[in-house]
């Protein structure tokens, strides 16, 4: 028997169905996978501005070094009289080390650390290959510029100084904006730049407000000093008005008195 036309063609598209819908499941199928796969590099390439960008700025070995205790005694040469701990390798950053333990790092990069006034300091000449020392307090000891590594805060600036440190308000010269390595690390993160927006703001609201309460007591002040002006009565318009007469001369100015 001969089939007709429309049911040859019935047959051909229930045949022919079920492949277009798998090929379009797996062309989805494939277009999620393609999208997944994309989602994570789009985010590593935008950046929301997270933890890891702040620690990025920085060396990995720095913040460990601002948090180190140096000029102690070297567990491993103790019976040395070079036993003392002032030497920091950035390639390692497995403490504080003495001049004997770096024969173990001779290949590496390493800085000593110095003390003035019981702080810990770098010469200039040293840090600066290593870091971006820009904006930090440089000072001159033993006829070297030296930085120091932590902040030293000061209980009351002196008279006449007009810079600070911005964290720490240490007195500093106009040029420079951190008193040492750790101010600096704390004054250039994100947080703290949000904090100091802040208190700036406050500030700013707290001086209008106390300038209008001033300005208003002020003028209650004035305003209580004046005296009231009395309503006008018949009495005191009539001496108002009222002008003085011709003067008169006594009448017995003109009498001669005889004895």
């Amino acid at each position: 028997m001969q089939l007709s036309n429309t049911e040859n063609k019935n047959k051909q598209n229930s045949t022919a169905l079920p492949f277009r819908v798998q090929d379009f499941k797996l062309a989805i199928e494939n277009q999620e996978s393609t999208v997944r796969e994309i989602k994570p590099k789009n985010r590593r390439i935008t950046g929301a501005g997270g933890p890891d960008e702040e620690d990025n700025r920085w060396p990995p070995w720095l913040k460990p070094l601002l948090g180190e205790h140096f000029f102690v005694q070297c567990k491993l040469h103790a019976d040395s009289h070079k036993s003392e701990c002032n030497m920091y390798c950035l390639d390692c950053m497995n403490g504080a080390l003495c001049s004997l333990c770096l024969a173990h790092h001779k290949d590496h990069r390493y800085i000593q650390i110095r003390r003035s006034s019981y702080h810990d300091v770098i010469r200039v000449s040293e840090i600066q290959k290593y870091l971006d020392i820009s904006g930090v307090q440089t000072y001159v000891i033993n006829s070297a510029k030296v930085v120091f590594i932590n902040e030293r805060p000061q209980p009351r600036p002196g008279k006449g100084v007009t810079n600070t440190c911005e964290v720490c308000d240490r007195s500093l010269v106009d040029s420079f904006r951190f008193c040492s390595l750790g101010c600096k690390i704390v004054g250039t993160s994100k947080d703290f730049q949000k904090k100091k927006r802040h208190m700036a703001a406050m500030a700013s609201d707290s001086e209008d407000s106390y300038s209008s309460s001033g300005h208003a007591k002020l003028n209650n002040k004035v305003q209580s000093f004046r005296p009231s002006t009395p309503p006008p009565t018949s009495v005191n318009y009539r001496t108002a008005k009222r002008r003085k007469g011709i003067p008169h001369r006594a009448p017995m100015g003109g009498l001669i008195i005889q004895y």
